[in-house]
């Protein structure tokens, strides 16, 4: 099992939209090192930590499990969308999603802020590569952060 942080613009789909949704397919992610991650290490029953970013206060808010396999990204072949690739072909394709099902909204959000005040979590790719929207987080990362936030820990 490995852990994962999943950056957001809550304007786009927020924790909030997650839980309406129940489980929601995260597409549109356009970066390289992202899509390989979703592809070829990302798997059904990983922990995901909810990070709201390009808001007013980014902070890790909620917790999600991954619940299928990467798939590749249907906005991809869909002219006029914010996802298209016209170099993607459903033969090739160029980019993946996976499935994402929503466990809880967290008490406490997490704020970047308090993260990068914390030693502890100071390696964290959050803070030294903040603009990477799929993140690997350690197994001891990602249980500090949830106690910090006050989740239930449903892993």
């Amino acid at each position: 099992m490995a852990y994962w942080l999943f950056k957001t613009e809550p304007d786009t789909y927020s924790i909030d939209d997650l839980a309406a949704d129940g489980t929601g397919s995260w597409d549109g992610v356009r970066n390289y090192q992202a899509r390989n991650r979703l592809r070829d290490e990302i798997s059904a029953g990983d922990p995901v930590l909810i990070y709201h970013s390009s808001c007013a206060e980014p902070a890790v808010v909620g917790l999600a499990r991954v619940s299928g396999e990467a798939q590749p990204d249907p906005t991809q072949f869909v002219t006029g969308s914010d996802g298209f690739d016209p170099r993607a072909s459903t033969d090739a394709p160029r980019w993946y999603q996976v499935e994402l099902t929503f466990l809880e909204k967290f008490p406490r959000p997490l704020s970047l802020k308090t993260i990068k005040q914390n030693p502890d979590l100071a390696d964290m790719e959050l803070v030294t590569r903040s603009r990477l929207s799929i993140q690997k987080v350690t197994r001891q990362h990602f249980m500090a952060m949830c106690q910090q936030c006050g989740a239930r820990l449903h892993h």
